[in-house]
């Protein structure tokens, strides 16, 4: 029977899985009986398709068969560009995390809060040192990894890793002896469900997707680290849902150290999620499809469950990470780029600039608003999500690094100044449908001149991805400003650890060169 009959078993509407099964299995039977060898391979083919269809069709939620590709996944299954990736943020991830243990003042009430309380000496508690439960660990490190912006993200924005990487060190450490290979594999399986959800969801810039999802992607990393059976994987994805929230009200307020903290109520509820599926709590069977399911209640029921399958343990979609160069929201390392390369193409000099207009969408007008606020952010957590103090930064310093924000860096008069000339133009060309887009800015210098340019090819892009090098760089540049700092032979020990993380015996070693 040709393919295309076959197909049209599969799809009747009156055929139920079962028996589309039944039918499909019972002619190639009889094809193959009749036919010989090299149909059956044929065969064996296209009902491998067959069965994929199936797949993406049948009646089951679909975090069943995220729970299944969670436990059947090994690192062996991962293509060469997803094990780099994932090494890389476990580099970037953990940079970043050490520098906001030096940098961001409100990670240390949280901190103080957690030792305090104690409990079993499990998980590394980074930049500071000491260990506390692998819960409040996880905790404490997430809470620092996207505490200064500075972590990776999608193309599309939102951030994964800072979920996932404390997640899965927290656990890591808490049992001992987890291979590179392992930690790896469990970084690769969060990166790609979070990809998959974020891109396939009907979103309208209202649930903060970062934590929204983070919760899921995090959670299947940890249960993947536990090696829970995919019904139990099922299982803490249900429990997860409990720790699903936040909305993007707490990027656009001001004012606010949640902004910057989110992350560590996501770690701490994905290790939680997967350490009570281990001990036999159930969750929610119909997870993201039932009638309130997370899909229907979240995203009004707009969702693409084809497209979330599709290549599900054959395409591993970290691979699409861009990492920061600039220790800012993603959406405004357009305007920087743009400012300091045009700058250096005109010989613009700082002294001679009378206005910067930047062309803003939806999103990026909320960046800029109150106005006042947005020219003098008043904590580092608000700066880094105003444009106007970021592009005054790119374009009073020629350059943008770590040490641009700081406590002091906020009254720098230099930087108020030019910040105070820069102008937002509403744009719906800017608005921000899927992928970023690349922002505009005009600058008028005060002879009257008007110079434009588009921010395109941005460091860290994918048309200009950081090299290991260059995320080496930054590793050292973070660590080097940690809460306790580091010896250099301690920080170029981590980073050979992670470059070679696949042939590591035991993952931990990275944290203990670390701490």
């Amino acid at each position: 029977m040709p393919l295309a009959q076959l197909t049209r078993l599969s799809t009747k509407t009156n055929c139920t899985k079962k028996e589309c099964t039944r039918r499909i299995n019972g002619t190639i039977k009889r094809s193959r009986k009749n036919i010989g060898a090299d149909f059956n391979r044929k065969h064996t083919l296209q009902h491998s398709i067959l069965s994929k269809n199936l797949f993406m069709n049948d009646d089951l939620d679909i975090c069943h068969h995220f729970a299944k590709f969670v436990a059947e996944t090994r690192y062996e299954d991962l293509p060469a560009d997803a094990i780099e990736a994932a090494k890389k943020t476990i580099l970037d991830t953990l940079g970043v995390t050490l520098a906001a243990s030096g940098m961001e003042p409100a990670v240390r009430a949280l901190v103080e809060l957690l030792q305090q309380g104690g409990g079993s000496a499990e998980s590394t508690v980074l930049g500071f040192g000491g260990k506390l439960p692998a819960i409040s660990a996880a905790f404490a490190n997430g809470s620092m990894a996207h505490c200064l912006d500075f972590d990776d993200q999608t193309p599309w924005g939102a951030h994964a890793a800072s979920s996932i990487v404390p997640s899965v060190f927290a656990i890591a450490e808490r049992m001992g002896g987890v291979s590179g290979r392992r930690l790896i594999t469990a970084v690769a399986i969060g990166q790609d469900l979070f990809a998959r959800v974020r891109c396939n969801v009907g979103w309208n810039q209202n649930w903060n997707l970062s934590s929204m999802v983070g919760a899921f992607s995090a959670t299947a990393s940890a249960a993947y680290m536990l090696g829970l059976s995919a019904e139990q994987t099922a299982h803490a994805l249900g429990i997860a849902s409990q720790q699903s929230c936040g909305t993007m009200e707490v990027i656009f307020a001001t004012g606010s150290d949640l902004r910057g903290m989110y992350a560590g109520f996501t770690a701490k509820g994905a290790v939680i999620a997967a350490l009570l599926a281990q001990k036999g709590i159930t969750g929610i069977n119909t997870l993201f499809e039932g009638k309130a399911g997370i899909f229907n209640v979240y995203f009004g029921g707009k969702y693409d469950r084809q497209k979330m399958l599709e290549g599900l343990g054959e395409q591993f979609l970290g691979s699409t990470t861009l990492y920061k160069a600039w220790p800012a929201v993603g959406n405004s390392h357009t305007y920087i780029h743009a400012t300091i390369e045009l700058m250096k193409e005109k010989a613009i000099a700082a002294k001679d600039i009378e206005t910067i207009r930047t062309f803003v969408g939806d999103f990026t007008y909320t960046m800029c608003t109150p106005l006042g606020v947005r020219r003098a952010p008043a904590t580092l957590v608000d700066a880094k999500m105003s444009l106007p103090f970021i592009v005054g930064i790119a374009a009073s310093k020629g350059k943008m690094g770590i040490a641009d924000f700081s406590e002091a860096a906020l009254k720098d008069p230099d930087v108020l100044a030019m910040a105070a000339k820069v102008v937002p133009v509403q744009d719906p060309n800017q608005n921000w449908t899927f992928k970023l887009p690349d922002g505009r800015i005009e600058i008028v210098t005060r002879d009257g001149q008007v110079f434009e340019r588009i921010g395109d090819s941005i460091p860290g892009s994918p048309e200009a991805p950081l090299t290991w090098e260059q995320l080496s760089d930054k590793f050292s540049s973070c660590a080097s400003v940690a809460a306790v700092p580091f010896r250099d032979s301690a920080i170029k020990n981590a980073q050979d650890l992670i470059h070679q993380l696949e042939h590591v015996a035991d993952a931990t070693d990275i944290i203990r060169a670390l701490a």
